[in-house]
């Protein structure tokens, strides 16, 4: 790394949306070090020879996150570091509250003994849960129970922060809709992978399902704009277009100039194909991109509006339909280098 530049530690640097994360700061001209589990990793050998310190520890781990603060010296921290996922098995729950819970409080109240200057929290409108139908925007409060494990740890996890923000600490939350791109591990990426590569089945669930889709990189530029311009105890919305699963499949088609989509299964029976599937593909070694709390999750209403993070941080979000041809062309181009 330079010698000048913003000193900054990021969590989660290496994932999906970190990543992107790790080098737009670095592209800032920012002094960029990492907080990793597995330096070793193609990901995080990616990001070191972009120009950012690997730095060995766990955000679960307080004794591994004072030596990371301690060597970084950071006047500013982004928090990114998560664990994401459905379907998993029930002695997982444990490990997901610390990483998504326990991990939170370790960074925000280490982040403050240490003197840090400004923290962003990625938290998730996942947080916030269903919206009902209604577009929302910051001041929305949850009013549905978690369809997730995962849900449920990111709610408790944004409740946390908001006490944090109101203790006065120099905090912001970005907060950014579902996220899509290539190398997307959720079950949307997972069933976009399938579909381009003529392996997804053609069946599909809660048709009028909402969601507002924002591009990976757009995500990431977004985050940075937060740490930038993000005014200290607000949160931010970082999402674009909201599409129902019925008009998600009907962009999909447009691309792939294929229907993903014949027949729309009922809940019932797509919960119980769900629940049949699980464990056979926790037996192959893959996530349950297919679980009944994917399926739960595909009947919400999941509809955030972005105004006022394109209104104050000059942001902005590609269509959803034009994040989704990317993201399938970018799928396309693996499947070609791989023949």
């Amino acid at each position: 790394m330079g010698g000048g530049g913003l000193k900054v530690l990021i969590t989660g640097g290496t994932g999906f949306i970190g990543s992107r994360l790790t080098i737009g700061a670095l592209e800032r001209g920012w002094r960029v070090s990492v907080l990793t589990r597995r330096p070793e990793t193609p990901q995080a050998r990616a990001v070191a020879l972009a120009g950012a310190r690997l730095l060995l520890g766990d955000v679960t781990d307080r004794d591994s996150l004072q030596r990371a603060l301690d060597v970084a010296q950071p006047l500013r921290l982004l928090h990114s570091a998560g664990w994401y996922e459905l379907g998993i098995p029930s002695n997982a729950r444990r490990r997901m509250r610390a990483v998504n819970v326990d991990g939170v409080e370790n960074v925000l109240s280490l982040a403050v003994e240490n003197g840090v200057e400004r923290v962003v929290y990625v938290s998730s409108t996942t947080a916030l849960g269903d919206t009902g139908g209604l577009v929302a925007d910051e001041r929305f409060e949850r009013g549905a129970p978690p369809r997730s494990w995962y849900e449920a740890t990111k709610a408790e996890a944004h409740a946390l922060a908001l006490r944090h923000q109101q203790m006065g600490e120099p905090l912001v939350i970005a907060a950014p809709a579902q996220v899509v791109g290539p190398g997307d591990h959720s079950a949307f990426g997972v069933l976009a992978r399938l579909f381009v590569r003529r392996q997804m089945p053609p069946l599909g669930w809660g048709p009028e399902g909402a969601f507002t889709f924002a591009h990976v990189e757009d995500v990431a530029q977004a985050i940075l704009a937060v740490s930038e311009r993000g005014r200290i105890g607000e949160t931010y919305f970082l999402g674009g277009e909201a599409l129902t699963v019925r008009q998600l499949m009907e962009v999909w088609k447009q691309v792939e100039r294929r229907r993903p989509v014949w027949v729309w299964l009922p809940r019932p029976l797509a919960m119980v194909q769900a629940a049949l599937l699980t464990p056979f593909l926790r037996l192959a070694g893959q996530p349950a991109f297919l679980s009944t709390e994917v399926v739960r999750s595909g009947y919400a209403s999941f509809r955030y509006s972005s105004a006022k993070a394109i209104g104050e941080l000059r942001v902005g979000f590609r269509p959803a339909a034009r994040a989704w041809e990317e993201t399938l062309e970018s799928e396309r181009a693996i499947i070609r280098r791989e023949r």
